[in-house]
């Protein structure tokens, strides 16, 4: 959700800078200012005025509850639904549409490990090729997929072929950006 709230840092946290990737840390006691939270994860405005992303297991260090996965809105569901449930959770940090509706989900499959388990397997793009967040969506990728029960593996791999462009974007997307 689009949102603007002030908050101060309650403790040292790791964050990237958006949108190069790059690690840093918020010092307990900077002010900032969150501006988007979707998917768990926040992006907020530091006090020197750039975005960074925060992780949702870090949301209490911004001011915000660190929200648990409930076991009952897996139930009776399939894996490969689920795990297409997950991807709706992960966001560019910058652009308040889920991957699938941007249209950056180019392949997703689950199939059964010889061990039991599931292994999924997920290709995905960037809005642009130089992003310095496609290390961050991944391993965000690749965690959340982790999380679904059953799933013991997951390959999740950046690919830029074909370019993405503004029309593989869902219909649900280009309403949410006031495109259509």
């Amino acid at each position: 959700m689009q949102m603007r709230k002030e908050a101060t840092v309650s403790r040292d946290v790791a964050a990237r800078e958006i949108p190069s990737g790059t690690p840093i840390t918020l010092r307990a006691g900077d002010p900032v200012v969150i501006t988007q939270s979707l998917g768990g994860s926040y992006t907020v405005m530091t006090p020197v005025g750039f975005l960074a992303r925060v992780d949702g297991k870090d949301a209490d260090a911004i001011g915000e509850p660190i929200v648990e996965a409930s076991a009952a809105a897996t139930e009776g569901r399939s894996t490969d639904d689920l795990v297409w449930d997950q991807l709706r959770t992960c966001y560019d940090p910058e652009i308040p549409v889920n991957i699938v509706d941007l249209g950056l989900v180019y392949d997703c499959s689950v199939t059964d490990l010889p061990d039991g388990g599931k292994k999924a397997e997920v290709k995905f793009t960037l809005t642009a090729p130089g992003c310095g967040m496609g290390d961050v969506l991944r391993e965000d990728i690749r965690g959340k997929l982790l999380t679904v029960p059953g799933v013991k593996d997951a390959d999740v791999q950046v690919v830029f072929d074909p370019p993405w462009s503004l029309q593989m974007m869902s219909d649900v997307a280009k309403l949410q950006l006031g495109m259509m």
